[in-house]
């Protein structure tokens, strides 16, 4: 007999919830539009992660921050196999369509992104701002929980737009190059929907997946807490939002629901290692 892990998503308020397209319900059992296939995210997020890095400055895989990245991603990708907690997510993740990589672009913006299929990359002016690994994996754990809870295939659905709805009947080669442009932007977590409301839920929905999963990667999910409430102090000391704040909650909420989850997330970690849940850790 298994153990909640104690957590409970949220709903977006004001929001249509849509009709789910995939072979069951969203995260948190909520309602979620879908207008990709696991296959397809693959497919997309492969092509996209190309065009980036082909178009950034790479740093060298033996450079330190690289192997931080890889060594924490690494857990972090790990958590996210855990059944029992991919259960009481309600996240349907078919891990044979995610092929992690974790890369380190050199750039002065404080920033990470996940896209579908595990690709990701931090940007390395992110190091100049975060104390430590847990801290790390607080960005980390946010950006894989977005490509786990389809958050770009939801927002390509939600976005009704024509040109990069026409990715479903090809790969981004056969697109022309704003509608490239367009889709690669979609695919990319922090996009701003037309609807603000939902980008912010969706921002909301990582931050709680995530601290789930660095807590169960073995990090402290405190230094989510301590991070993002930096973050929001030099906001207001610079007197603008850090790229990596664009379109997340507001501090203030931000922080208290941060207050809730920490708590929950540390009670189903220490459930979970006394064996009071299921320990499955293969794919779905």
């Amino acid at each position: 007999m298994t153990v909640a892990l104690l957590m409970s998503l949220p709903v977006p308020m004001g929001c249509s919830p849509g009709i789910d397209k995939s072979t069951g319900e969203g995260p948190g059992r909520r309602s979620q539009v879908l207008a990709l296939t696991p296959e397809q995210e693959l497919a997309l997020g492969r092509e996209a992660y190309q065009e980036i890095l082909s178009n950034s400055d790479l740093l060298p895989p033996d450079d330190p921050r690289v192997r931080r990245v890889r060594q924490v991603g690494g857990r972090i990708a790990r958590a996210a196999r855990i059944r029992p907690l991919l259960r009481e997510i309600n996240l349907r993740v078919d891990n044979s369509r995610l092929e992690w990589e974790f890369n380190v672009i050199e750039s002065d913006r404080i920033n990470a992104f996940c896209l579908p299929g595990g690709k990701v990359a931090v940007f390395s002016g992110l190091f100049d701002i975060i104390d430590g690994d847990d801290e790390l994996a607080t960005v980390i754990g946010h950006e894989v929980a977005h490509a786990l809870a389809h958050h770009a295939s939801e927002r390509i659905a939600l976005s009704g737009q024509e040109g990069t709805l026409s990715a479903l009947r090809g790969s981004l080669a056969s697109l022309k190059a704003d509608d490239r442009r367009r889709l690669i932007s979609l695919l990319s977590p922090g996009t701003v929907l037309d609807s603000l409301a939902y980008n912010r839920f969706q921002e909301s929905e990582a931050d709680h997946i995530g601290v789930f999963l660095m807590t169960f990667a073995g990090y402290d999910p405190e230094a989510a807490l301590n991070f993002w409430t930096r973050m929001s102090e030099i906001s207001a000391r610079r007197g603008q939002l850090p790229e990596i704040l664009s379109d997340h909650p507001g501090d203030e909420r931000r922080i208290a629901q941060l207050q809730a989850w920490i708590p929950l997330a540390k009670a189903g970690k220490e459930a979970y290692d006394q064996g009071k849940v299921v320990p499955e850790t293969d794919a779905r």
